[in-house]
């Protein structure tokens, strides 16, 4: 064989190999386990987050941040196989979630939103076709609170109110939307409790903080409903006289932090401790 040829085979080797390697699912990557990917597509980049936030659409169409275990997978179709057309894909995913009992949330002309409430878990998904269905995105979230890593005990609450007359709480959970205080929020309830049977002369306001998503009225609203949840949880639960608590929501109108980053929004929701 001359070298030539040999070259010229050696050329080709690389070419063939380089396009198998390219339609290969991305190293690490995977399908969700809840949803299986269209024939003949591969993963060509994917993302997973153990918490994070994500913005979604609602019934009406309008934003609705999640936040819990967040995953990312794009996928695109195989070189030498034909592409489905972008209903395809999205009625493929449709019809999947809904046969497991899941529920279509919106449908818009490029995407649809979808819901899966199963073992008390909601799972959000967006479809995304794109490139007229050569590939497409999956955004799914796990639903769920985050675990609290730094929990804010008595005496650091004191601190911080004893310097500047306030502290900001993170450990109080929420439904999204909702104002039912979850469970998991006992050890701070707690810990709120015991702050004030150890200076029984201090009286709070129990403030409610939103981000910046949705409109004002309902921000406003959600928070205000949350602090008295917040209340009324500390007098039943905890034994606290609730008499020394007031509730104030005051929405996103008091941010610590920036809205325009997913993690300048996870600080602003918050409940405010703030001296009377």
């Amino acid at each position: 064989m001359s070298k030539r040829i040999m070259i010229y085979t050696l050329i080709a080797s690389v070419l063939i190999t380089s396009i198998t390697l390219a339609e290969q699912d991305a190293p690490g990557c995977r399908d969700h386990p809840l949803l299986t990917r269209m024939p003949n597509f591969y993963i060509q980049d994917c993302e997973t987050k153990d918490f994070d936030q994500m913005e979604f659409v609602n019934a009406q169409g309008q934003e609705a941040t999640v936040e819990g275990k967040r995953y990312y997978i794009s996928y695109c179709v195989e070189s030498e196989a034909q592409a489905p057309s972008t209903i395809q894909i999205i009625r493929n995913y449709t019809n999947a979630i809904q046969k497991i009992g899941g529920t279509k949330i919106y449908e818009g002309p490029y995407e649809v939103y979808l819901q899966l409430k199963k073992a008390d878990m909601v799972t959000w998904i967006r479809v995304r076709p794109w490139n007229d269905g050569e590939c497409y995105d999956l955004h799914i979230c796990e639903e769920k609170a985050m675990r609290q890593e730094v929990t804010a005990d008595a005496k650091s609450m004191a601190q911080d109110i004893s310097t500047t007359g306030k502290v900001a709480i993170y450990g109080i959970y929420f439904d999204f939307n909702k104002a039912d205080v979850k469970p998991e929020s006992d050890p701070t309830l707690k810990e709120i409790a015991a702050l004030l049977k150890q200076n029984s002369k201090l009286n709070l306001y129990v403030v409610g903080h939103t981000d910046n998503v949705g409109s004002l009225s309902a921000n406003m609203d959600l928070s205000e409903r949350r602090a008295e949840a917040v209340v009324q949880a500390l007098a039943s639960k905890h034994g606290v006289d609730a008499k020394r608590l007031k509730a104030q929501g005051v929405g996103p109108l008091c941010p610590i932090a920036s809205n325009k980053t997913e993690e300048g929004r996870a600080k602003n929701r918050r409940v405010e401790l703030v001296e009377q």
